[in-house]
């Protein structure tokens, strides 16, 4: 396990079921004994709207920091994704996070998340690089529509 994994650790386990967590940034950085840039890093990569989180940030004072979990239902969560892969596409790497929160919420297991990000690969996406995240947006699209349906059938029985 390297230190960002660690750092992240750490938050989730300090946010708990709570909604919201505060901290200093140089603080935490004190704490793990790195550079308050890697407390950065960790929140850019690892706390993430994809991820189900929002940052706030106070400058001054050592850095003012506060989680904020985002309290959507799956089903808000897939309309949002389904906006947001119309148009533009979508990098594998985000691909991977939204899927994951996904799961994380209960929608997929973990070899449906598994399937769908084989399915979302650059490997599998035999096309020229510069139409692989149009591709892979449409892509993820269609499955997080057809999981909506699915998900809305179920809540009628």
């Amino acid at each position: 396990m390297n230190i960002s994994d660690l750092i992240e650790q750490f938050l989730l386990e300090t946010l708990g079921e709570d909604m919201t967590v505060n901290f200093n940034r140089n603080e935490l950085a004190a704490y793990f004994a790195v550079a308050p840039s890697q407390i950065n890093y960790v929140l850019s990569t690892r706390f993430t709207p994809e991820r189900g989180f929002i940052i706030e940030s106070r400058r001054g004072g050592g850095g003012s920091i506060k989680i904020i979990r985002l309290a959507e239902s799956a089903d808000d969560a897939l309309v949002r994704y389904i906006e947001e892969t119309l148009s533009d596409g979508v990098e594998y790497i985000k691909a991977c996070q939204i899927i994951d929160r996904l799961k994380g919420d209960g929608v997929y297991t973990d070899s449906e998340a598994r399937l769908i990000k084989a399915a979302l690969s650059d490997k599998a996406l035999i096309a020229p690089t510069v139409a692989k995240n149009k591709l892979r947006g449409s892509i993820l699209k269609s499955i997080l529509v057809e999981t909506l349906r699915i998900s809305g059938e179920s809540d009628d029985e």
